[in-house]
């Protein structure tokens, strides 16, 4: 069985039920003396690593990790879904503050934010005496990194967020108003991050994979930075990471989401999740429901997976990427790719009818799909290369990967770009990505033709042509944004938070929304034709996410109206 870490057991289920009694409310007047307390729990370091885990199963919620993040996945350009499916709400930007994802993930997070605070809280009052050497320091290191990426994601899905550090216990601080991502980015998220660095290992021994490290810290809080446009202390932060020699690209792309070689070097903060644990129950089953066993897996293999191989297709690829990852042509010096027609990173991420290889140990079109206009199905984070179908429960045991290297050379690159550093030195760790999916790189396009480049976000199909331009900071920086993070981490959640930075949605939208009309327009002699042979019909994708999309309204999820009922000092 591969090894997995920081997994929720059935006393962990106690120890939830335990911490869930520090909100303040009166339950019984008299003690139980069989019931774990808050009195009696905290008094050995196993029970403070008992603790701990709990907030690492709080990261493998649906909502944070798993399927849930379909709903956000589709946000942005890279994603399509058929009508009757639920994420057309997100699609069309029609969703409101009581859709499933938008209070799920709030849930969610504070649930994680609540148990964190437990360890936190509880652990500075700890006796010394109970740790071995720095074991206090790294526990609440560990609490303090899981907690500022959880305040990471309200304050950069929701814009805004309650910012609670200790466990309330009075209606008062219940009732606290909201602060803007800024405040939660200063007051929580990199403050924790600073403890995080000074007190995590570079790294841990095999035994406690998966825990997380200096180095998860660091990037994240690399990435915080980025999203304040701070970029030269961004950049430093990134090429720390670089520099520290920790980490490294995979020799396959295709290890960084499948189940062939997780927590690998390329893995800088992972999420566990195994689908042997606990089976029969539903890989939806979070460990929070009182009623039923959580399970370890996760669903969104379930989510992704095609119809026909018993899952749903509910998020589905643009045409827009299916054609960036066309136009990821191979370089023929390269032997990574060496007996294909289609690059590594296009047959690890997504299949179109004619794909290379086996999909669910069969011929691609062995089995029916690829029609009403999907042009193309996702691998990512799917079982399509080892089993014959995806569970009927919804379990996968793929891990969920937040952070990897790939994603912090190209946010180096962009924090190079933005601070006026060396162009070159960003293009040689866009390149360093490309060279690992064996495709040209920018460098080998620019010696090619006479130090221009295509962009190669333009639709070939389209437009006939993709402009040629020089290399500089403004093109390697539309690069970065619309080819090569769109190829490199399609489906790893950071789409669309991505596009609202850049303040490019509306642009972007219009943009493929044109695209869409010419292809209607034009779909007698295109269907069923190169170069992503679209069949049946053209969907519209973005008919309705380009007409509504309006930046107050829509860069962040609302608050969720449950909060608003129960938390008096929002909107007042």
């Amino acid at each position: 069985m591969k090894l997995k870490i920081y997994k929720r057991t059935l006393a962990s289920a106690s120890l939830c039920a335990m911490l869930l009694t520090g909100c303040g409310q009166d339950f019984l007047e008299e003690t139980n003396p069989n019931a774990i307390t808050t009195d009696t729990f905290w008094e050995t370091s196993s029970q403070f690593q008992s603790a701990l885990a709990t907030v690492y199963g709080a990261s493998q919620f649906q909502a944070i990790s798993g399927g849930g993040l379909v709903n956000e996945m589709i946000l942005g350009d890279i994603g399509g879904t058929e009508a009757w499916y639920r994420p057309t709400a997100y699609r069309n930007l029609t969703y409101n503050d009581a859709s499933d994802q938008v209070t799920d993930k709030w849930n969610q997070l504070y649930i994680g934010i609540f148990r964190a605070n437990q360890v936190i809280n509880q652990i500075q009052e700890a006796d010394p005496s109970l740790f071995l050497a720095n074991e206090k320091e790294i526990i609440e290191a560990e609490a303090r990194f899981l907690r500022a990426f959880f305040y990471f994601q309200l304050a950069t899905t929701y814009g805004q967020a309650v910012i609670r550090t200790t466990v309330p216990v009075s209606d008062a601080d219940f009732n606290t108003p909201p602060s803007p991502k800024e405040e939660i980015f200063t007051t929580v998220v990199m403050p924790d991050l600073e403890f995080a660095k000074t007190h995590l290992p570079k790294t841990w021994d095999d035994k406690n994979k998966g825990r997380v490290t200096w180095g998860s810290a660091a990037s994240l809080n690399g990435k915080t930075l980025l999203f304040q446009e701070n970029w030269s202390a961004a950049a430093a932060e990134f090429k720390s990471v670089i520099d520290s020699k920790i980490y490294s690209l995979t020799p396959k792309v295709r290890d960084n989401y499948s189940e062939e070689n997780e927590f690998n070097e390329e893995s800088i903060f992972e999420v566990a999740y195994n689908a042997d644990i606990n089976p029969g129950a539903n890989g939806a089953v979070v460990d929070d429901d009182p009623s039923r066993t959580g399970a370890e897996a996760t669903n969104i293999a379930t989510q992704l997976g095609q119809l026909n191989f018993a899952a749903y297709n509910t998020l589905l690829p643009s045409y827009y990427l299916h054609e960036l990852y066309v136009n990821d042509a191979i370089d023929p010096s390269n032997s990574i790719n060496k007996g294909n027609q289609q690059s590594v990173r296009m047959t690890a991420s997504i299949v179109p009818i004619d794909g290379e290889g086996l999909y669910y140990q069969l011929p691609i079109g062995t089995r029916n799909g690829w029609v009403f206009g999907q042009s193309a199905y996702i691998k990512k984070f799917t079982n399509w290369y080892h089993l014959p179908n995806e569970d009927g429960n919804s379990r996968s045991g793929i891990n969920f990967r937040h952070i990897r290297l790939a994603d912090v050379y190209l946010m180096y690159a962009e924090a190079l770009l933005n601070s006026g550093g060396s162009i070159d030195e960003a293009i040689d760790y866009i390149d360093m990505v490309r060279a690992r999916a064996g495709v040209l790189t920018i460098k080998q396009y620019l010696a090619q033709n006479g130090n221009t480049f295509p962009q190669l976000h333009i639709s070939k199909q389209v437009h006939g042509t993709q402009p040629m331009v020089a290399p500089t900071a403004e093109n390697i920086m539309t690069h970065i944004r619309r080819v090569e993070r769109p190829l490199e981490l399609a489906f790893e959640g950071h789409r669309w938070k991505d596009l609202v930075r850049w303040g490019i949605v509306k642009v972007v939208f219009d943009e493929l929304r044109q695209d869409e009309i010419w292809r209607t327009e034009n779909q007698a002699a295109i269907l069923n034709e190169p170069p992503i042979y679209i069949a049946e019909r053209i969907r519209p994708d973005f008919l309705l996410s380009s007409a509504n999309y309006s930046p107050t309204v829509h860069n962040y999820f609302p608050i969720p109206a449950q909060e608003l009922q129960t938390n008096d000092q929002i909107g007042n």
